[in-house]
């Protein structure tokens, strides 16, 4: 099984959060990377973008497909990993330590699921 921190909450499409102060880290998880194979390229949103809970922020490419990454709240960008740009392959070295954006000013969050609702979320696509 994929490695699933306790620490985080997760979501259906893959993405990890974290709450770090009063801004919400968003990342993509060991079992979303390990589906989609090196990771090539990523589109990030730029700091002061709007992201919307439910909707795509980001692309990520990989050697097999392109994939959106879906936000699980609704706010501000405040920050944006950007080293990910020059160093995609952050994302399959270290799924939890290279997190993607950073939102403020959360307005909406969608539902979130702990270590072992993804776990089964995990299992299930893997039948």
């Amino acid at each position: 099984m994929s490695n699933i921190p306790a620490d985080l909450r997760y979501t259906a499409s893959h993405e990890w959060i974290k709450n770090e102060n009063d801004l919400v880290v968003i990342g993509l998880t060991d079992f979303a990377q390990s589906s989609l194979g090196d990771i090539v390229f990523i589109e990030l949103p730029e700091e002061g973008d709007a992201v919307t809970m439910g909707e795509s922020f980001a692309d990520v490419e990989s050697v097999k497909a392109v994939s959106g990454v879906f936000s699980p709240v609704s706010g501000t960008v405040a920050a944006v990993n950007s080293a990910l740009i020059d160093n995609p392959a952050m994302l399959n070295e270290d799924p939890y330590g290279a997190w993607l954006i950073k939102v403020s000013d959360v307005t909406e969050t969608g539902e979130l699921l702990d270590g072992a609702g993804y776990e089964a979320v995990c299992k299930s696509e893997e039948a």
